[in-house]
């Protein structure tokens, strides 16, 4: 192998392993008024800990015309007060493989969410 090729080689290599640590990331949405809904039964030791999460790991399909994608949060057993407290949005190298190839048609989501506890 010449040179020049082991040199190309490594800097493709360079390039994708800095372009998939921009990739991946996550935004958490925190309300500060309202609980968040507890769940004393959980064994988590991240930032949920005590919290009752719901994990939304899909992948959504849009049409070109599509502009909006809503995703409803409802009262049930779950999410008694039907509210959100926390959310988070993670991003990841394969989800936006995903979108790129699909030219944006699919997407990997990868949501938690805390509702907010019930008041009366």
């Amino acid at each position: 192998m010449s040179s020049k090729h082991l040199k190309f080689t490594r800097l493709v290599f360079l390039g994708i392993f800095i372009l998939s640590l921009h990739s991946c990331y996550s935004v958490r949405f925190v309300s500060i008024n309202g609980d968040e809904q507890p769940d004393p039964l959980s064994s988590r030791t991240d930032y949920y800990r005590d919290m009752q999460v719901i994990e939304l790991d899909t992948v959504i399909t849009a049409k070109a015309t599509t502009q909006d994608i809503n995703y409803l949060i409802k009262e049930s057993s779950d999410c008694k007060s039907g509210r959100i407290h926390t959310i988070e949005f993670r991003n990841t190298l394969g989800g936006v493989l995903l979108s790129a190839i699909t030219f944006g048609r699919k997407r990997k989501v990868k949501i938690k969410y805390v509702c907010q506890l019930e008041t009366n």
